[in-house]
């Protein structure tokens, strides 16, 4: 079984028992606790500045940017192992975690390394 589109591990493990409880209220026989395994998590976020993706592109390594292909450039993290598309915006998508917490920590990490490296500007002191 698959669930997706739940806000979180949390409700993502709830819904799975909620959808196993119909099943038995339906007369199918469930013999076992079901293993439940978070494989995928994707998250969204805004860093509230402006992401000059050339030049991180130049400044990061294991990034993509082919911006007649796609706006956004992708980067492969290491630790926590994720990958991010990361949007002039300041816009991104974190896909491959396993836990909420490596969501938060990637994010943290990327906003760090974008603001030590100057290649995130934020308007009027906004950080």
């Amino acid at each position: 079984m698959v669930c997706t589109g739940a806000k979180s591990e949390r409700q993502s493990k709830k819904a799975v028992m909620k959808f196993l409880e119909d099943l038995k209220k339906s007369g199918i026989v469930i013999t076992r606790k079901p293993d439940i395994q978070i494989q995928n998590i994707v998250a969204s976020a805004g860093l509230g500045g402006t992401i000059d993706l050339e030049k991180t592109t130049y400044s990061l390594e294991r990034t993509m940017y082919e911006p007649e292909q796609f706006p956004g450039l992708i980067y492969r993290m290491n630790d926590p192992k994720v990958v991010f598309l990361l949007f002039t915006s300041g816009n991104l998508v974190i896909t491959g975690a396993k836990k909420e917490e490596e969501v938060y920590r990637a994010v943290t990490i990327l906003k760090k390394t974008l603001e030590e490296k100057k290649l995130i500007r934020y308007d009027k002191g906004r950080q």
